[in-house]
């Protein structure tokens, strides 16, 4: 009898492996055309691919249609077990390399689109120039996903804010940075320093995705909700930079960190508005999977981001506004 035909042996010889991947590309993009984009593939194929995956499970993992998408409960399951799949297979090649005295292979940080760090930078710069055989991977991505890559092994560790479950997660502030409300400079309350209630209420706005009651930013959401600025914004993004881009360009008024936007304040293209409440304070974190075994490059840059963060005085980690505002 061949091994393979062993009771409970078959079923990982027989599985297709690249089903797999394209089921976790099928969540990442949400939709079947998205993967198919994101595959080089037609959407056939993909549609095709995630029904052979269903029938060999005998399970449904996606409920879809032409106005929804939903992952069921055992295609969460899976997508917890196939990320982890993917994760070990991804450190293969530097867990081979471990037993070299020169570290080497490819560092995945997840990384959330505000994480603007001279202490970090200052990490990534020593490390790279002491380590000129690992190179590094920065994707960029909402903060919440940034915990499903780590979670799933997917990236070594994450810089990101936090929110909802972090089970499974170490999570460790890097910083804390202030978000405090800009306009641009051809909008109509720039060069004012204050504004009265029913102003705030008659603005628009601009804001993250993740201002919600229960999203990563939900601090900076109470703070507008407390002053009364618009809650239906007229410009949306999970991206600072995008952020940036339209509250500078005067699509209405909107929350960054004080720090990052410091030199356009300095340039005059943003103005601060000096709100009834104080900056809201936000903690970036350093995220990464409890029992994870990492290679000795992703061990060797963890612990120099952990001593940076250890051993700076905590006030130079809090990035408090500059009290001047204009």
């Amino acid at each position: 009898m061949k091994f393979m035909d062993y009771p409970g042996q078959r079923f990982p010889w027989q599985l297709d492996w690249n089903l797999l991947r394209t089921f976790l590309v099928i969540i990442e993009q949400r939709s079947i055309t998205g993967a198919a984009n994101a595959l080089g593939v037609t959407q056939p194929s993909v549609s095709a691919s995630l029904k052979r995956l269903e029938d060999v499970l005998q399970v449904r993992l996606i409920d879809r249609g032409s106005r929804h998408f939903r992952v069921t409960q055992a295609g969460l399951q899976l997508q917890e077990q196939a990320g982890r799949i993917f994760g070990a297979i991804t450190e293969l090649p530097n867990t081979l390399q471990a037993r070299s005295e020169t570290l080497s292979g490819t560092l995945t940080l997840a990384m959330a689109s505000h994480v603007v760090s001279p202490h970090f930078d200052a990490v990534l710069a020593g490390f790279a120039r002491r380590h000129p055989a690992v190179d590094f991977a920065l994707p960029v991505m909402a903060s919440d996903e940034v915990l499903a890559w780590v979670r799933q092994g997917r990236a070594v560790a994450g810089i990101c804010l936090t929110a909802g479950s972090t089970a499974g997660l170490d999570c460790r502030p890097l910083y804390h940075e202030y978000f405090a409300l800009f306009c641009g400079r051809g909008h109509p309350a720039y060069g004012r320093r204050t504004l009265s209630p029913e102003e705030w209420a008659g603005h628009t706005s601009v804001c993250f995705q993740t201002e919600t009651r229960d999203g990563s930013l939900r601090r900076v959401r109470e703070m507008r909700d407390r002053i009364g600025l618009s809650l239906h914004p007229r410009g949306m993004s999970s991206s600072l930079h995008e952020v940036r881009r339209m509250i500078t360009a005067g699509l209405g008024i909107g929350a960054l960190p004080v720090h990052v936007a410091a030199e356009d304040l300095r340039r005059g293209d943003l103005w601060q508005i000096d709100a009834p409440e104080p900056p809201a304070r936000v903690a970036v974190h350093i995220v990464t999977r409890q029992g994870a075994r990492h290679a000795a490059a992703a061990q060797a840059f963890l612990a120099a981001l952990n001593a940076v963060r250890n051993d700076t005085p905590a006030r130079e980690l809090d990035y408090r506004p500059d009290t001047a505002t204009g």
